[in-house]
């Protein structure tokens, strides 16, 4: 009767496993997260590279208009998740300051990571 009952353990323990391997794991990112994407991130800072805090960055789709938006770090630094495609970059801009350099448009493919979509600013009291 032991044995049966371990047999039963071990078949009810496989099936609960299996079950849960079936069920995916809660949704990082919220409503808005992109269900397929990829990475776009960057630096931005000035022409002396000293890093530009709190700087909106976004990245609007070329295609179908969604835009995705993040805010640097104390390192000048910004990540964004975005769903697959072709995308333009802007950065927030204070008066008086120009984009010296600019990561151009950038191509997302699924679970892609581009990390080198730096803006350089100049001008302005950065």
């Amino acid at each position: 009767m032991t044995r049966l009952f371990k047999i039963i353990l071990i078949v009810l323990a496989a099936a609960a496993l299996g079950s849960a391997a079936c069920h995916p794991g809660p949704v990082i990112g919220g409503p808005n997260a992109p269900a397929v994407g990829g990475t776009i991130a960057g630096i931005v800072s000035t022409e002396s590279k000293a890093p530009l805090v709190n700087r909106k960055v976004t990245a609007t789709n070329t295609q179908t208009g969604v835009r995705y938006d993040a805010t640097t770090g104390p390192n000048g630094g910004y990540t964004l998740k975005v769903a697959e495609g072709t995308y333009r970059l802007e950065v927030e801009l204070q008066p008086g300051e120009t984009v010296a350099k600019h990561p151009g448009e950038t191509h997302v493919n699924k679970s892609d990571l581009d990390p080198r979509r730096h803006f350089v600013i100049s001008g302005g009291k950065t």
